[in-house]
């Protein structure tokens, strides 16, 4: 992406969120078998300190985070504020990462809400319904 900032994906088969007030976690996925996905990342190096009052950490660091955009009725039931941007083909991954920020940007929209689903509640499991590793199941 164009610009000074740098971009970036973080690779995912899934996503949690846990629900208010039981703190259970929901798990999201493109469908059951959860296939390989990518939240749209941004990065940037930053001089500063970092760390903790008792452990602060001067220098240059790498910053990263994700971008999000407002949620699809998917996830808006469990988490109203916000769902990171995800992307789920090679076409997208290519844009976020090479093209200007202008086109890169037009990424920044909820998923749609056929394109992802609730695939687990409670304790995680790295398991996909058909019993295969999450790691095994999709390249």
């Amino acid at each position: 992406m164009g610009g000074s900032l740098l971009s970036c994906y973080l690779s995912s088969r899934f996503a949690t969120e846990p629900t208010k007030p039981r703190k259970t976690p929901i798990w999201f996925g493109l469908n059951k078998d959860r296939p390989l996905a990518a939240f749209a990342g941004i990065w940037r190096p930053w001089t500063g300190v970092r760390g903790t009052k008792a452990e602060p950490v001067e220098g240059e660091h790498l910053l990263y985070w994700f971008l999000t955009s407002e949620p699809n009725g998917v996830v808006g039931p469990i988490h109203p504020k916000a769902m990171p941007v995800i992307l789920t083909t090679p076409e997208e991954y290519e844009t976020w990462l090479t093209a200007s920020a202008d086109v890169a940007l037009k990424l920044q929209r909820p998923l749609p809400d056929d394109l992802l689903e609730i695939v687990a509640e409670g304790v995680r499991s790295d398991k996909p319904e058909d019993g295969q590793t999450a790691a095994g199941s999709h390249a």
